[in-house]
């Protein structure tokens, strides 16, 4: 089989060499036809309860979808904030007469996939088992099996899910960006809390299914190998008993006025390693607007990807981000948005929104580049036509007329609208819903490092809580008690974890750790091993696969290893490591170094805050003003071009034979965040010198 490929491939060549010698290369290639969309138009029909069918038959694979579409207006829920979250996540867990096991294993078993929520649901299944399918969705969305044990359990997980968003910047500043931009109370800017989650009883949760969960404002769209009128069939024989609730008429409350002028909205977030920036607007904007096609265009130029003036600005020329965008949304109520946003270092907050102002501005009075808006248009072109692959994405663009009340050739002629769309168009619609002189510069971040540069701006700043309350501006220094000093700081840490004589005793320090990498799919063990003075080994280990990473030091060479590729430490690496004197830096460190510049605030405690200085590299540690226990370091270094900073965080301190050592530690090193929390510890025991070759 190799040996005919390898000759298939051969001849490919050669055919290609030959029509390259005929080819005139002095001639440039007429262009192809300019691409076309051809979506089928849906057979529509609905039933006596008020749902409305859409079927596309498609042959050509032996598959079926089902998407699902309760369209009712959007609705605030005051007091009881997620009660709608709360009823949608159990659905879909079987049905009144399927346990929930039973249901789950059926459309595993069947290879297929079904998942319904409060606003609708999909199902795809091979064409052979599309019947089954279509009668679970049906069964599962008209008897979906609600009990209060599972609504029990849902609401303590989503709890629990609330506590870990408590110091989450990105959480914190969609929820305070949101409600000042339309309104704490309107259903796009409302919030939930533990409180409006407490409010809520199984009873409120039913009672939100029953009335909104309904065939009023249903869509049914279906996609792939069927009949039409056999589909037809199926769906009034398994849909066709759906009661309509009583009348779910809203009516959705205009958003907030936009910001009178630019301002800063800065929420203090004291633990944050860096700030989120997002730059915000309300626009009216819908897809049935003659400015949506060029919309789409400026704001792929300004903020879209990798190409857009705010990445190459804030990224690739400044440094300052990994990433920074911008996106321009259309609604059909009303209140659709503008925003620009990035995560930047601390110390580079002021420049970034200043440097992404200018950027917005750029957009709205420089004429675009020809050659960038050409490939701008071309990129969305390419990504538009694979997206048609997609049945959901067909789905979804065949709902989107109907809800949108668009033209029935909204999406054949979409292509050339794009294409269509010139420098001049660009220019007029960044000016009319891009608006820097009316937009919110919501900014959550480190008060203490970033606004006395930010105040420089000139941008006037309003403050608020976590929860997008006004609040008066926060106060950062407290004054240092007589007689504190970095000496004295560094003594009573000392004392606070056993003492001198203690920690000197100690030659070697073997610790088992439990590793969760945030976003990772795994949880590694790791294994730490040190000895004195400065020899140090780690290795991470994951079930089922080993040992897949190493680093090592064995006081003069060391190198770090990872899916067998050993990389040796740098000149810079291994002299920092040499310079280690012992396991616990504080007995060895030179006062004179070490400068305490003022009492900071750590995880809402008081925190002594101590500046090291080694040559150039200046680094960070805290200590708490009462226990004394070191709970942070910090320091920046450069990693691939950008200068990132590394946060450890020291918490839950146990006593070990006489020594308070911390039992996990938190590693955030620009956005990735790495929790240790410690298994066991060992003091001179189970470390030997080969350990750290």
């Amino acid at each position: 089989m190799k040996t005919k490929l390898s000759a298939f491939i051969l001849l490919f060549l050669m055919s290609v060499v030959s029509v390259n010698a005929q080819l005139d290369r002095s001639i440039q290639p007429k262009p192809g036809p300019e691409p076309s969309i051809s979506l089928e138009v849906p057979s529509e029909f609905e039933l006596k309860n008020g749902l409305k069918v859409l079927v596309v038959e498609n042959h050509k694979l032996p598959r079926v979808s089902y998407s699902l579409n309760i369209d009712n207006k959007p609705v605030a829920t005051g007091a009881k904030a997620g009660v709608e979250s709360l009823i949608g996540s159990m659905l879909g867990n079987g049905t009144t007469s399927i346990p929930k096991d039973d249901f789950n294993e059926e459309i595993d078993f069947l290879g297929a996939s079904l998942n319904l929520g409060i606003n609708g649901g999909y199902a795809a299944t091979l064409s052979k088992y599309s019947e089954r399918i279509l009668e679970l969705m049906a069964d599962a969305a008209i008897n979906p099996l609600l009990t209060e044990e599972e609504f029990d359990k849902e609401k303590t997980k989503f709890i629990e899910g609330l506590k870990t968003q408590e110091k989450d910047i990105d959480a914190i500043s969609g929820r305070v960006a949101d409600a000042l931009l339309y309104g704490a109370k309107h259903p796009y800017g409302e919030f939930v809390t533990e409180e409006t989650i407490n409010n809520v009883t199984f009873g409120d949760a039913v009672a939100f299914y029953q009335k909104r969960f309904n065939p009023n404002n249903a869509y049914l769209v279906i996609i792939g190998d069927v009949d039409l009128s056999t589909v037809r069939k199926q769906v009034k024989k398994y849909f066709g008993n759906w009661e309509k609730s009583i009348d779910v008429t809203t009516t959705v409350p205009p958003v907030s006025p936009n910001a009178q002028y630019t301002q800063i909205n800065f929420v203090d977030l004291p633990n944050a390693s860096q700030s989120s920036i997002a730059i915000k607007n309300s626009v009216d904007l819908k897809m049935s607007d003659e400015d949506y096609h060029a919309s789409i265009i400026a704001n792929s130029i300004l903020g879209g990807g990798g190409e857009g003036y705010l990445f190459k600005n804030l990224r690739e020329d400044k440094g300052y981000t990994y990433g920074a965008y911008s996106s321009l949304r259309a609604n059909r109520y009303g209140a659709g948005s503008f925003s620009a946003t990035a995560k930047v270092r601390n110390m580079v907050t002021d420049s970034a929104v200043v440097e992404a102002l200018k950027e917005i501005n750029r957009i709205k009075t420089e004429p675009v580049d020809p050659k960038m808006l050409k490939d701008t248009k071309a990129k969305y072109v390419g990504n538009f036509i694979m997206g048609l692959e997609n049945p959901q994405t067909v789905a979804r663009y065949a709902l989107n007329i109907k809800l949108n009340n668009l033209p029935k050739n909204f999406y054949t002629t979409y292509l050339q609208k794009i294409n269509a769309v010139t420098a001049d168009d660009v220019k007029r619609v960044a000016n009319k819903y891009m608006k820097p002189e009316n937009a919110r510069v919501v900014i959550v971040g480190k008060g203490s490092e970033v606004l006395e540069n930010l105040e420089k701006t000139g941008i006037p700043i309003k403050y608020y809580d976590k929860y997008a309350n006004t609040v008066d501006k926060p106060v950062f220094s407290k004054p240092i008690p007589e007689g504190v000093t970095a000496q004295t700081v560094v003594a009573n840490y000392l004392t606070a974890v056993g003492g001198k004589d203690k920690l000197q005793g100690i030659n070697t320090i073997l610790t088992n750790a439990d590793v969760t990498i945030e976003g990772a799919p795994f949880k590694p063990k790791a294994i730490i091993k040190a000895m004195a003075p400065n020899k140090e080994s780690m290795e991470m280990v994951i079930e089922g696969m080993g040992t897949v990473m190493k680093q090592k030091f064995d006081g003069a060479t060391g190198y770090r290893e990872q899916q067998g590729m050993k990389v040796p430490m740098t000149d810079k690496e291994l002299d920092g490591k040499k310079e280690e004197k012992g396991l616990f830096p504080e007995l060895y460190v030179d006062v004179a170094n070490m400068a305490l510049e003022s009492i900071a605030t750590v995880e809402g405690k008081d925190v002594y805050k101590v500046k090291v200085t080694k040559g150039e590299d200046v680094s960070h540690r805290y200590y708490d003003t009462t226990t004394g226990y070191l709970v942070r370091t910090e320091s920046t270094s450069e990693q691939q071009g950008q200068m990132v900073t590394s946060i450890v965080d020291f918490s839950d301190y146990q006593d070990v034979n006489g020594v308070m050592l911390p039992k996990t530690q938190k590693i955030t090193n620009g956005p990735q965040i790495i929790t240790l929390k410690s298994v066991d510890i060992k003091f001179n025991e189970g470390v030997i010198e080969a350990d750290f070759n």
